[in-house]
């Protein structure tokens, strides 16, 4: 996945993936965003939801989100494009490494999906149920995508 380094997976998504939670999410970006395209890495035992768009954030001219979601709806959603840029969306425990969080959901932020324990943030997602976490996360990237800036990427207000 992108610029994601090995280092930043001292965190992990408890529970097994959840198929139908992968299905649900592949459908929101498949019926709502008209520049991507869903799909399971594997369609019966599937690990990840990629979602590819046509165009990325910033000029960039691919991108993709990978979208893990277990059973015990912890889940990451990672931005990565062709311009080198990564960030994250996570709802995992992070042994209270994170300085800034609060709870579990964090965004890890761009240009490179830091885990320095003094760059997560608190996500502005606080949804748990896993279509309207897509629902955020699209309305973000397109906010994003629109503005042509990174920085409206956690400035939602509980979107969508």
């Amino acid at each position: 996945m992108g610029g994601h380094r090995a280092a930043d997976e001292r965190h992990w998504l408890r529970g097994a993936i959840d198929r139908p939670a992968l299905l649900a999410i592949r459908d929101v970006f498949d019926t709502d965003e008209p520049l991507a395209t869903a799909e399971l890495d594997d369609y019966l035992d599937p690990r990840t939801l990629e979602v590819t768009f046509d165009e990325g954030l910033n000029g960039a001219t691919t991108a993709r989100i990978d979208v893990q979601w277990t059973t015990r709806n912890d889940y990451k959603f990672h931005y990565t494009d062709s311009r080198g840029v990564d960030l994250r969306w996570g709802n995992h425990p992070h042994n209270d490494e994170y300085v800034n969080v609060r709870g579990l959901a964090h965004y890890h932020p761009p240009p490179n999906a830091s885990s320095d324990p003094g760059e997560v943030e608190d996500s502005c997602i606080t949804h748990s149920r896993e279509t309207l976490v897509a629902r955020a996360v699209l309305k973000l990237w397109r906010v994003a995508y629109h503005a042509d800036s990174l920085s409206p990427l956690n400035a939602g207000s509980n979107p969508p």
